[in-house]
């Protein structure tokens, strides 16, 4: 084992918060990997992929691994679906390309969603009308306790918006180590009615589109929205919309006739927490070093050298404030460590 001591993890985060690990290791192989999480002479580990979905608020007491597991595997195919594997280190994005330039269809609305394939199903990641839900056919998870690869199909996984099995029963217990997907070969679903992506497609002179211009069309969209984790650090969106009863919303919208809302049952309704952290006067908002982006309200930044504690701060107030202004309790999709 290489174990290092007191490194940065600075590199490792897309926040850029500068928190320290103890202890250090890096897991190219699953062999590497079972050997690290199986240590017991360091009782306390932390996981990360990306670290695009996570906010270090201090140090680290322990050990942290690194998982860089590499490599996609075509598994399957008939004439209309393809099955593809893909290990956990893979990044994201770069896997959504490889699938397009393959003619793969269903991730292509998941375009340049920050992190790693590892932790994709973990947060049941989505965008535009589309969840990884929608096109995970099963994944392979090492428990950290035996060492033992397990498999967990669709229906083990409990998926629900931003949410998973592995965020409730089984939090903490697994590393994910592989993910296979199932996507179309040909008559592709094209999902365009969410959001701006049928101006971008008009914007753009694309009357019928194919996955690529789909993808394309969300890329651009989120570049105009999102800053660039390279040069403003943040995980993108901070917090989970709410889903609040109807007749909430009702009276909400008597005093709010702006209000956006999204249909989820009879009684359900979803609202999105950018709208509500806008209107509570926080968009663009900036405090010294931190503060709440310009162009989206969901999205809290590190403009340099602000610290973990701040931002969590930050989002403490939000919430506080969303809470006294509209009854309504959003919650992080970041993990806080």
């Amino acid at each position: 084992m290489e174990i290092k001591t007191n490194i940065s993890l600075k590199p490792f985060n897309t926040f850029g918060i500068d928190a320290h690990a103890k202890y250090f290791a890096t897991a190219n192989t699953l062999t590497e990997l079972k050997t690290y999480v199986t240590a017991q002479e360091y009782p306390n580990k932390l996981i990360l992929g990306g670290g695009s979905n996570i906010l270090l608020t201090k140090d680290y007491d322990g050990l942290v691994i690194l998982n860089r597991l590499k490599g996609i595997e075509l598994v399957n195919q008939n004439d209309d679906f393809v099955f593809v594997n893909a290990q956990a280190g893979e990044n994201w994005h770069e896997f959504v390309l490889w699938c397009i330039a393959n003619h793969y269809g269903g991730v292509e609305n998941l375009s340049l969603i920050p992190g790693n394939v590892g932790t994709a199903p973990i947060q049941n990641i989505g965008a535009y009308g589309v969840e990884l839900k929608d096109v995970f056919h099963s994944c392979e998870a090492l428990e950290i306790k035996t060492g033992k690869l397990n498999q967990f199909t669709n229906t083990h996984c409990n998926f629900g918006y931003r949410n998973s099995i592995f965020k409730n029963e089984a939090k903490g217990q697994f590393i994910i180590t592989s993910v296979t997907f199932k996507l179309t070969r040909q008559h592709h679903k094209l999902s365009i009615n969410y959001g701006t992506i049928i101006s971008e497609l008009e914007k753009q002179g694309i009357q019928n589109p194919n996955i690529k211009d789909v993808s394309n069309a969300v890329i651009s969209i989120r570049k105009s929205k999102l800053p660039d984790p390279k040069f403003i650090g943040n995980s993108g969106s901070f917090f989970k919309n709410p889903v609040i009863e109807r007749t909430h919303f009702d009276k909400l919208a008597n005093n709010f006739s702006d209000i956006p809302s999204y249909p989820v049952s009879d009684n359900l309704v979803k609202v999105p927490a950018g709208w509500l952290i806008e209107k509570a006067g926080f968009k663009g908002k900036q405090f010294n070093n931190y503060g709440v982006h310009k162009n989206q309200a969901l999205v809290l930044v590190n403009y340099g050298g602000a610290q973990g504690s701040d931002i969590l701060k930050l989002a403490l107030l939000i919430q506080k404030t969303v809470k006294r202004l509209f009854n309504i309790i959003i919650e992080p999709e970041v993990n806080i460590i």
